[in-house]
Order: structure tokens, then C-alpha cells, then sequence
């Protein structure tokens, strides 16, 4: 029952942070590639911000946007057994 209870506040903070697996894989290589222009080719770290704002936007803007054609699906809920009260 504990060990129950414990998965399934795992799997709500799990889910709170990566809802969406492409969005954040999206997000890590865009930082990435916005650090690496930044050390290895000399961007200026303003221009890196600045790709970074609009970026993220971009990324959340396309994320929320699929989520809204397909609909979002929640974390299945167990069955409750018959005859417990909650």
C-alpha cells in the first residue's frame, strides 16, 4: 500500500516536469547548441539569450499546439477495489 502510494507520487512529479519527452529533449539541444555557439564560435551571450527567449517560446508554442490537435492524456488512475473506502 505505501510502496503504492509512493509510485504514484512519483509518477505525478514525473509527469509534472516531463509531460512531454520531445519538449524537453527539444529545449536540452537547443541550450546546447546555443552554449556551444556562444564558447566555441564567440556569439555574444546577449544574442545567446536572446535565441534562448525566443527558442523556448517556439518550442512551448509547438508543444502546446500538438498537444491540443491529439489531447492530452492523464496518468491512468487504478481501478479502486470494491468494498474499500477512501
Amino acid at each position: 500500500m505505501k510502496a503504492n502510494i509512493v509510485r504514484e507520487a512519483w509518477e505525478e512529479v514525473r509527469h509534472l516536469f516531463v509531460d512531454d519527452g520531445s519538449l524537453a529533449a527539444f529545449a536540452i539541444v537547443l541550450i546546447l547548441f546555443v552554449a556551444g555557439a556562444i564558447k566555441l564560435l564567440g556569439m555574444p551571450p546577449l544574442w545567446g539569450g536572446a535565441i534562448l527567449v525566443v527558442g523556448l517560446a517556439a518550442i512551448l508554442a509547438e508543444s502546446l499546439q500538438r498537444a491540443s490537435t491529439f489531447g492530452h492524456k492523464p496518468a491512468k488512475k487504478p481501478a479502486s477495489k470494491p468494498g474499500r473506502k477512501h
